[in-house]
């Protein structure tokens, strides 16, 4: 047996009040400094104190009490332990505070107290020595190993000064915690082998299930599901590396406890891949009659579209194993592009889903995201994958050229790999984090305009222009089309109202002016209700001469009408009565529902006067006309242009203004003084009207020089030409983009001349054969043979002597 010399302390111990436990002596444990007075004793002895007494507290055990901050001090336990600062740990935030390791030494009893401010210091009397005694150094180095959970009933410990009192005290209690670890750490070991042997033999334990077993029904049902997973991956047609990783995380899955996070994304990983359609597709039906009589009659006209569908579905009838095209349906609003594309799959018997591209900035929308992320799913293509249940759908991807861009990446370029038909059989979703094969897929994209639509995703695409409808087309259009359904969803039948086709066709001149069909469709909407009103009140009246017990007859038939007209028959519209059946739209009755002719025909009006020209321009809601106008003033020689134009069509503008005046003694231009000089001492102004609408192009070059010619030479141009064409500087006409929507706007406002370049005469072939019959179309190569054909007589060349005779 060995002793240690007994430890002597100061008699004036400074007092750390601490609420965190009780200190014994021999332990060490941490504590938080944060009041007044514990924060002034740490600063006043421990970090300005340099001899060892300096670092030796008393530590007062203190219940948790909001006052303890308080200007007075708490009452004090008598019975203390005098400890050493082994550490101290300062940090200012979120306040000043310190944390001390101390270390217990031995037992003192507080005499009285010195002082209060700014910390207490009391005197103490040291109570016990701290000597080791051999029976119990085992039982604390075993309890030291077990836990580190602290003593019981620590506080009478600590009130316990002799020692003999202390043995029979604390040996039973640390024996009988000693036998309570024991237990738990062999519990546990067992616990773990138990559930090792569960893995092993979970199946035979389902099938073998005892009623009234002690199972959580919870886990029972998770465990079930988990099964049945393990058995759909087994039996799926996945691919081998797809299978490779389902198999390594069900077996993650299995030793994850149910409440980590991970365990439902991985739940929720496994579960879509065996959803996804790996080996399950549709069967194509290859009957080209029957494709080509059904769509025939979902759509009319759209020749070059129909033609191309019939053509896949040819060569797929000759090899199976043919790659889906990529298809893009470019043309204006309301043609049909999006039914088209659920119209090719009918045909085809495939499943159909449409992805709305319009406004996705994220390329995570198509390629999915990182399963490393809270909330990561697949992108859009693999779900709809998942929705539609087969791997060949038709897949429409809408709105292609409104994708945007932003600091989550550019989905345009995360559809290269999909609409790549080399690429694409291997596509990898960033969820799945395997290949899944896109080649069987039939991408359709729609757009308004290729001009938004990246070089390299346009050229992965097959480009089939869906151009606007003539007035004839629109007229089949609405009566097979538009019409029934538009009687469908008003419930109203063939017996009740008739629209005659003059009628659509003063709806489409007059209250529309589109590419598309929409407009009109909404028209049509508009007469049903209206239509709807009148039937609905002729029921109630009919309803009402029942009630009445009225005898029939043309008589009570006159008093009906009668009782039905309003007060004011001048502010009442024509169908006001309840009308005998069926009712028919005429023009009068156009007028009082959908009021008065929004577009009227004023082109002769608008050229009434020289310096007015009509010009073709494309935009992407289809071909418009466009009036150019020009006017002159005494100035300085300026040209003035208005009408929101883009750099483009300014540039046309003094290009035609500089061919004019290097011309103008061969055409006898003079301005107002007489001067071939066109802008000596004249301001010329150039307007483009609809002000508010941005206009931008080189076609308006033709355009513009007519105009110019007219105001120069006072003359008028026919009212019934419309031309189009870029010029150069030496008088060229170069061939321009959109002609077949360009004359079908003339069509529609009434024209009957169209000048084009002489290059673009190939795209006249394009034209439906009613709109060339209506239309005398001039080709021109040169300015020249513009200014003939845009007046009457022809643009005489000046051919006096001396002057140059321009032959272009």
């Amino acid at each position: 047996m060995s002793s240690v010399s007994p430890i002597q302390i100061p008699r004036r111990l400074p007092l750390l009040l601490t609420n965190e436990g009780v200190l014994l002596p021999g332990s060490t444990m941490r504590t938080s400094v944060d009041s007044a007075r514990n924060l002034q004793l740490v600063r006043s002895r421990l970090l300005k104190g340099t001899s060892l007494q300096s670092t030796i507290l008393g530590v007062i055990p203190n219940t948790p009490d909001p006052a303890s901050d308080a200007q007075d001090l708490p009452p004090l336990h008598r019975i203390g332990t005098a400890a050493l600062a082994v550490q101290v740990v300062g940090s200012n935030w979120p306040k000043p505070h310190y944390t001390l390791l101390i270390t217990g030494l031995c037992r003192f009893q507080i005499v009285q107290v010195l002082k209060e401010k700014p910390y207490p210091v009391a005197e103490v009397e040291q109570l016990d020595r701290l000597e080791e005694f051999p029976n119990t150094c085992k039982t604390r180095e075993e309890l030291g190993e077990l836990s580190e959970q602290f003593y019981k009933y620590a506080v009478q410990i600590l009130d316990a000064v002799s020692l003999e009192e202390r043995f029979k005290m604390t040996i039973p209690l640390l024996v009988r915690q000693i036998e309570g670890l024991k237990l738990l750490q062999k519990t546990r070991k067992h616990k773990q082998d138990d559930d090792k042997r569960v893995i092993a033999i979970r199946p035979v334990r389902r099938i073998a299930h005892i009623p009234g077993a002690l199972e959580d029904d919870d886990e029972d049902e998770d465990n079930d599901d988990i099964v049945m997973l393990e058995r759909k991956i087994r039996t799926s047609s996945m691919p081998e590396q797809a299978h490779k990783v389902c198999v390594k995380e069900i077996k993650r899955l299995k030793k994850m406890p149910q409440s980590m996070p991970e365990y439902a994304l991985t739940r929720n990983y496994l579960e879509l891949m065996v959803e996804l359609p790996w080996n399950k597709s549709t069967t194509d039906r290859l009957d080209i009659r029957a494709a080509r009589i059904l769509l025939d009659n979902d759509h009319y006209a759209m020749e070059k579209l129909k033609k191309r569908v019939l053509e896949y579905l040819a060569v797929r009838q000759l090899k199976n194993n043919l790659k889906g095209p990529i298809l893009c349906f470019v043309g204006p609003p309301g043609v049909g592009k999006t039914s088209v594309g659920r119209s090719v799959a009918k045909t085809l018997g495939r499943e159909f889903h449409r992805i709305a591209l319009g406004g996705v900035c994220d390329q995570s929308d198509i390629r999915g995201h990182r399963r490393t992320y809270v909330g990561s799913m697949p992108g859009r293509i693999i779900n709809g994958l998942k929705t539609v249940g087969v791997n060949n759908p038709v897949f429409l991807l809408d709105e292609v050229d409104k994708l945007g861009k932003s600091l989550q990446g550019d989905p345009a370029a995360a559809l290269l790999e999909v609409l790549d038909p080399e690429q694409n059989h291997n596509f990898t979703d960033h969820y799945l984090n395997v290949a899944f094969d896109l080649s069987q897929v039939l991408f359709i994209a729609t757009a308004n305009t290729t001009a938004t639509i990246p070089p390299a995703l346009l050229d992965r695409m097959e480009i089939i222009q869906v151009p606007g409808y003539t007035q004839e087309e629109k007229i089949e259009i609405a009566h097979r089309h538009l019409i029934p359904k538009q009687l469908e969803q008003h419930g109203l039948t063939a017996q009740q109202i008739q629209i005659p086709q003059v009628t659509t066709l003063d709806i489409i001149t007059r209250y529309t002016r589109e590419a598309g069909v929409r407009s009109l469709d909404r028209k049509f909407g508009a007469i049903c209700r209206a239509v709807a009103v009148k039937v609905a009140e002729g029921q109630h009246k009919e309803a009402k001469l029942d009630r009445s017990d009225v005898a029939e007859g043309e008589g009570s038939r006159e008093r009906i009408l009668e009782d039905a007209k309003p007060e004011s028959v001048s502010d009442a519209p024509d169908l006001a009565l309840p009308p005998e059946m069926p009712i028919l739209i005429d023009f009068h009755a156009l007028k009082d529902i959908l009021g008065p002719p929004m577009y009227e025909m004023e082109v002769s009006e608008r050229l009434s006067q020289p310096g007015v020209a009509i010009g073709l321009a494309w935009t992407p809601l289809g071909g418009e006309i466009m009036f150019v106008e020009a006017s002159r003033m005494d100035g300085e020689g300026q040209l003035t242009l208005t009408g929101q134009l883009g750099d483009v069509m300014k540039e046309s503008a003094h290009l035609a203004i500089s061919w004019l005046r290097s011309n103008a003694k061969t055409y006898g231009l003079t301005n107002a003084s007489g001067s071939f000089d066109l802008l000596d001492n004249t301001d010329i102004h150039l307007h483009f009207p609809a002000g508010a609408v941005t206009k931008d192009g080189p076609s308006a070059g033709v355009t513009i020089v007519t105009c110019l010619a007219s105001l120069f030479s006072g003359r008028l141009v026919r009212s019934d030409v419309a031309m189009t064409g870029e010029i150069t500087l030496r008088g060229l006409v170069l061939p321009v983009g959109g002609i077949k929507e360009k004359v079908l706007a003339a069509h529609r406002a009434g024209l009957k001349r169209v000048i084009l370049p002489q290059r673009n005469e190939k795209d006249l072939e394009e034209i439906p054969g009613n709109v060339r019959q209506d239309l005398s179309f001039v080709t021109a190569s040169c300015l020249d043979e513009v200014l003939n054909a845009a007046f009457d007589g022809g643009f005489t060349v000046n051919t006096r002597p001396g002057l140059l005779n321009s032959k272009l």
